[in-house]
């Protein structure tokens, strides 16, 4: 009886730490915090209006995150690949859809027009070494952005 007991009881042990995993969604090391799709004012396709349109990625660790060939894109395939750039601990940066200078806070995607659907998106970020997927954002119709944490 004590010996099935025993046994029992250490099965449970090995289960339960399985069992808790799930429940405990680990932080992206970098993660969308927002995207905002639909940019102020009229969308005529101009660099201004282009550039209200962005997503913030933010470093959740400790130590500093390369970002070079990493791939942020939208459901229908849009791809921005990251130049070299570090992204420090704690620290975030705006992916601008139009044209500009790169800065330690912000990045240009360079397109000449919009890549965020209003009516719903999929933004999704990729580690360069392997592709993996590391963190996605949805929306659906209406508003004008979406927080994703």
């Amino acid at each position: 009886m004590l010996r099935s007991l025993l046994a029992t009881a250490g099965v449970a042990a090995a289960i339960l730490p399985l069992a808790a995993t799930p429940a405990q969604a680990a932080t992206p090391v970098v993660e969308i915090i927002k995207v905002f799709y639909d940019s102020p004012g009229s969308d005529r396709g101009g660099n201004a209006s282009l550039n209200g349109e962005y997503a913030v990625l933010r470093n959740t660790t400790r130590k500093s995150i390369q970002l070079e060939r990493w791939i942020l894109r939208d459901r229908t395939g849009y791809k921005y690949r990251f130049p070299r750039f570090t992204l420090r601990p704690g620290k975030t940066v705006t992916v601008r859809s139009g044209q500009g200078t790169d800065t330690r806070t912000t990045l240009y995607w360079g397109r000449k027009w919009y890549v965020w659907n209003n009516d719903g998106d999929r933004a999704s970020l990729y580690r360069g070494s392997d592709l993996k997927k590391i963190d996605t954002c949805d929306w659906g119709r209406g508003g004008t952005s979406t927080r994703c944490r």
